[in-house]
């Protein structure tokens, strides 16, 4: 071949092979994670797999080849400070309890569904002691504090409506958890609707705790998942893959009855939590099904029954189907790699 010829063909090859790099994206330099703070102390905490990714630092080793940083971010404000930081491009990723993830789905975030995070999370109805209150019903006119925008609000709501209730017959202030907790010491409200902290304040006599969530059929109980941008996922499809498959590591931990003792003192380590508040809240709960991230019928049917009742209580504007929301494929793929291992044991 002659020397011009032989030079042209390399220069085209050359070329070609550049403009396949070029119309791949370039990795980023770091994966943005944003999670709500739910800790009572210094360090940040959101329990679940959150809290072991952290601890096993998973993420981390599983893009430490690449050189990609994990980067986490964790927000006071809850589900509402989350979903302003993936509408401003400040997240790829976001752990959300269910109304906040499907309130900035219903406002345009381009949002998908990549696993469920917990399922089933009990909610309480904390009253000040002596009250008379014992029932959803005796609430009606009461002032009861409720951290609207929030996967609280939407338990709430759930468990209200299992009663034949709504807001309207009440006089809801929307406090966050941790003030909600302080007003129902300080006797400034009736009521409040909460999560497991209000178990502490039981044991020092500040709340009854006449009903929850387990009482009403599952009626106001919470769900959380993890939320990919449409934009990461387009462009960085692998990355998401190894992200899944990193987490299901952690999930088969949480999982696995065995660690239910070192993963409640992990979270009262992370979080500032009595351990037997933890304990107690997690007593009767089946770890395999609490923590199982399986996109499957059930929890689907759970989250299109947030979206329908947000719908109703003019939480958001209008429903959507959940079925168009999720995208199962990275879990499914993650889960059928587990399977020859399994198989093995």
């Amino acid at each position: 071949m002659k020397t011009p010829l032989r030079h042209l063909i390399t220069a085209l090859g050359l070329a070609f092979t550049l403009g396949a790099h070029a119309a791949e994206p370039a990795k980023p330099e770091s994966i943005r994670i944003a999670v709500p703070d739910l800790s009572a102390g210094s360090k940040p905490s959101a329990g679940g797999v959150v809290d072991v990714l952290r601890d096993q630092q998973l993420l981390e080793k599983a893009f430490a080849k690449d050189g990609i940083r994990i980067d986490w971010h964790f927000f006071k404000g809850a589900g509402p400070v989350v979903n302003e930081a993936l509408a401003n491009g400040q997240a790829d990723f976001a752990y959300l309890g269910d109304l906040a993830a499907i309130v900035g789905k219903a406002n345009g975030l381009d949002t998908r569904v990549l696993s469920a995070g917990v399922r089933g999370v009990k909610s309480y109805l904390g009253v000040v002691p002596g009250s008379g209150i014992k029932t959803l019903q005796d609430l009606k006119g009461k002032r009861v504090a409720v951290f609207r925008g929030t996967a609280n609000q939407l338990s709430f709501a759930s468990a209200l409506a299992s009663q034949g209730l709504s807001e309207r017959e009440l006089k809801v202030i929307n406090l966050d958890l941790n003030a909600a907790n302080a007003a129902l010491a300080a006797k400034q409200i009736d009521a409040t609707w909460g999560l497991s902290n209000l178990l502490s304040l039981r044991e020092r006599g500040l709340v009854e705790l006449p009903v929850n969530s387990r009482d009403l059929e599952g009626a106001g109980s919470t769900q959380a998942v993890l939320l990919g941008t449409g934009d990461f996922i387009r462009k960085y499809p692998e990355l998401v893959q190894r992200l899944i498959n990193a987490q299901q590591q952690a999930s088969a931990w949480l999982r696995d009855e065995h660690n239910r003792q070192a993963y409640i003192d992990l979270v009262a380590s992370n979080a500032n939590w009595p351990r037997n508040i933890l304990s107690d809240d997690l007593a009767k709960e089946d770890l395999a099904h609490y923590f199982d991230p399986r996109l499957d019928a059930d929890f689907v049917g759970q989250l299109q029954q947030g979206v329908d009742l947000a719908a109703k209580e003019r939480l958001i504007r209008r429903g959507f189907q959940v079925a168009d929301w999720v995208e199962p494929r990275f879990l499914d793929a993650a889960l059928q790699q587990e399977q020859p291992v399994q198989a093995a044991r």
